[in-house]
Order: structure tokens, then sequence, then C-alpha cells
């Protein structure tokens, strides 16, 4: 198949007439907005940038596509963490900015229809009043879509309780990687067949362009409760995380920084935490009343045990959101720390938080790069944060050796990869940490089944030899960029 830039070319000439000016980005400067997502260090400026405005336009971005072979690659907000949205270097990106409008709300059914280019908090911001909202909250929900949150079944600090992204799309509209349009799911509360939806949320674009999200709306909880538990070591933070859900309560977050975070945090939007404190916990509980307050008695008395040096109680709902803007901040805070980090998103056992935070210390101790934590602790998602500087030589290539053995680290303890970020082109190249030969093959063909041509944002997922044999590494300014003789585009 031929995936020259003349194709690229002829997709243009296709599309421009129906898209239009604002459709069709050309030009080097607005091209190079595109060229990374929130993993600035993986990047690759798109030969043509598509901005389709409905799904028709969609569609027959996807048809040419497939008939000139140019591969795609889907962007939301562009906000995630593994690169699944980097730009193939022969190929179009398709952009879901223009495609932003809520369809519909149905508020006795408990459900709203979506386009993708929707933020996350403007769903339940649609909503604010009439006693629902949408679950799921990344800590980028002001920016992060729901196309891109479909995409990588996106958490949050409330998925302990209330699940992830796949538990709350009840059905989507799909065009697929042959330009097909189709509905998967149904807006009932159980669908007949096989659960093709759920192939599609988490599949990262590979699977085909999703154009419209049906969502479900949970009643707003009467009552919430939050505390900020400090401890001497994230062991016992950890500890405390241990006993709260071996007691049988499932908090709506629980969330954990480690001294470093602290510091970052605190310095970043002055809530409030404990700078001396080697770890905090979050804690929030939510439901009837009577069951939150006797429930919230038990949370405490399990941070005692476990050694708490001192826990501060939200008073009201704006304390709780002073509390929260603190932890949804961690990950541009961590600019005050260094000018560069990677961020991986590995999943562990809760029952080995201790010691796989331990052994995260002493991987930072040998390589001599700083780690900071900050994870949902109550599901064992870690989000540990490796600190350097780019414009050292050297420094960003061992600080992905060292976010690479923290990955394996998990994977050793018996847990995952990746917990919500996605694979993407980032860890690619561990999924055979995790899965053996036989494994791959089914996903490939699977994969196949759906896109024969393999267009739907290839080289992410799954490993290939150009993404792991051949990778391209971090994005590093060439000398004659610093000298600005010359620019990237």
């Amino acid at each position: 198949m031929s995936r020259t830039p003349g194709t690229v070319g002829a997709v243009r000439d296709e599309l421009a007439p129906l898209l239009g000016p604002d459709g069709v980005l050309e030009h080097p400067a607005q091209r190079r907005t595109y060229a990374a997502d929130g993993l600035a260090a993986l990047r690759e400026v798109p030969p043509l940038v598509l901005l389709p405005s409905s799904t028709e336009e969609a569609a027959a971005c996807v048809r040419a596509c497939r008939r000139h072979g140019v591969p795609f690659v889907p962007r939301g907000a562009g906000s995630g963490l593994s690169g699944g949205a980097m730009p193939h270097p022969d190929g179009v990106l398709i952009g879901v900015a223009r495609l932003r409008r809520i369809l519909d709300v149905d508020l006795a059914n408990g459900r709203m229809t979506v386009e993708p280019g929707v933020t996350n908090r403007e769903i339940s911001a649609a909503v604010e009043g009439h006693d629902r909202y949408y679950a799921p909250d990344p800590s980028s929900q002001i920016v992060c879509t729901i196309g891109g949150n479909v995409a990588e079944n996106s958490g949050g600090v409330h998925c302990l309780k209330y699940g992830f992204t796949t538990n709350h799309v009840l059905a989507l509209e799909l065009i697929t990687a042959e330009g097909e349009v189709e509905w998967l799911g149904a807006p009932t509360a159980d669908s007949v067949g096989y659960d093709l939806r759920g192939l599609i949320v988490g599949s990262e674009g590979t699977l085909g362009l999703v154009t419209k999200v049906v969502v479900r709306l949970l009643r707003t909880p009467e009552s919430v409760r939050t505390l900020v538990a400090d401890f001497t070591t994230p062991r016992d933070a950890g500890d405390a995380v241990t006993a709260i859900t071996a007691s049988g309560i499932v908090p709506a977050g629980l969330e954990m920084l480690d001294h470093l975070a602290i510091q970052a945090c605190e310095e970043d939007t002055g809530v409030g935490l404990n700078r001396d404190a080697g770890a905090v916990l979050l804690v929030e509980l939510d439901g009837p009343e009577a069951e939150v307050d006797r429930e919230f008695e038990a949370v405490q008395a399990c941070c005692r045990e476990a050694g708490a040096t001192a826990i501060t109680i939200a008073r009201d709902a704006a304390d709780r959101a002073r509390i929260w803007k603190g932890r949804k901040a961690a990950f541009a805070a961590m600019g005050r720390l260094a000018p560069d980090y990677f961020v991986q998103d590995g999943v562990i056992p809760r029952t080995a938080l201790g010691d796989v935070l331990e052994r995260i210390a002493d991987l930072s101790s040998e390589a001599g790069y700083r780690v900071a934590n900050v994870f949902h602790a109550g599901d064992g998602n870690l989000h540990p944060l490796v600190l350097y500087d780019g414009t050292r030589p050297g420094e960003a290539e061992e600080a992905e050796k060292v976010a690479a053995r923290i990955v394996e680290l998990c994977v050793d303890a018996g847990g995952s990869i990746t917990g919500e970020h996605g694979v993407g082109a980032d860890k690619a190249c561990s999924m055979p940490a995790m899965f053996g030969e036989e494994d791959l093959a089914v996903f490939e063909r699977v994969r196949r089944a759906l896109d024969p041509d393999g267009l739907a944002n290839p080289d992410k997922v799954l490993p290939t030899p150009r993404l792991c044999g051949e990778s391209p590494g971090p994005y590093r300014p060439h000398p004659l960029e610093e000298a600005g003789l010359a620019e990237r585009l």
C-alpha cells in the first residue's frame, strides 16, 4: 500500500471543498500545534489536520483516507498522557474540536447524548441543578473530551466506587475504518448480543472514529464528606488504605500524595496541605447521610490506627473543592520541581502499595532521578512522575529507562502497565511484558477484523518493528533550532 506524501495531498484536495478553510489545516504553524498530546516527549508534526463538524464530514474524512491509503489518527483535546494521539508521519490527524454539541438531555432516564468534542466537565455542568451528574472525572476534566475519555477508558478520582468510562457509556456512534457509520450499544439498561460498544471503549482510536456518545447520568448523592489524613511515610498511608478497604467501606475517592508531590501541589495551589507530611490520604465518602456518617467515623479510626499524625475534615462544599483542587493540579504542579517528567500509569494490587512504593524509592535513589508519586490509592493505580531536565544531555533517555523499570515493577507485583492513561505509543513496547505472542496475535486479529488496511491510528497499542525496533525516542531540539536558524515543521 502506498503511503507517500502525495496521497495526503489527494486527501486534502478531495476534502477541502467539503470542510472549508477552517476544516483543513495546512500551514506549518497550525499543524505544529498538533505535534504532541500530553506526552510531549513524543511528537510528530502531522502532514495534514482535518477538523470535521458533523458525522457526515467525519465519515467523508475516513473514507477519503481509505481510498488513498492514508493512515489517520483521531484526536480529542490532546490531553492524553500515553502518546495515543501522536500523529503518524505519513498520515492525517482528525480532530474533533468542531464536534462539541450536547445533542440531547434525557433527565427522566438519566442519560445524555453528546458529540466527542464536549469536555468531561461540560457534561456535569449541563445538568447542574437537576440532581444529576456524570461520574468519571479525570484530573484534566476541564479540558479533556468525552471522545478522548472513550478512547482511553478514562477514570478519575472517583472511579474506585463508580467505575471507569466503560461503565458510564451506554451507546456510541462509530465510523469504522472503512468509513461506515454504525451505532453500538443501546440507551437501555441492558442490550442484547455481543458487547461491541465495550470493544470500542478503550481501543484508543485503533478501531475507528467515535462521533456520538450516550452517557449515563447519576443522581447527586445525599451526603458527601471529605478528609485529609497526614502520615509520616507512604507505607503508613498504604496501610490505612488496606485497612479502609478491608473493612468493607468503598470510598468515592481514595487518593495519595507522597512528600515530593505534596511540595509541588502546595507550592502551586496553596490549598493547605501539610508540607512536613511524608504522605497524605484524601478520602471522600458519599451516599445516604446516615451511612456516610457511620463510615466516616470508621475511616478516621483506620487512619489513626495506621499512624495518621493529623486529620483535617472539609467543612463544606467549598472546602472540598479546595482540597480536590490541590490533588487535581498535581501533574501541572510538577513544573515547580523540574522542567520535564515522564508519568507512568501502572496498576498494582492494593496490598502491595507499601512494598512497591519503597521499591520505587530505591529505583529513584539508584538512578539519581527524583520520583514524585500521586495516585488513585484505592484501586492501586500509580502515577509515578520521573523528574528530569530535557536540556541536559542524556537525562531524558535515563529518565525514560527509570519509568520503564517502574512499569516492569508493577507487572512483577501482579499488576498492569496501565490503569487509565492507555497504552498509546508510550507503552506499546511494554505489551509483551504482560501478554504472550498468542495473546498479541489475537489482539491483532481483532484489530484487522475492524481495520483490514491498518489505517486507524497505526503504531499504537500493539508493538511494531517501527515503534519498538526503530523507536524515534524523545524529541530533542536540533542545534540549528536552538540557534534560531531553523524551525521544526
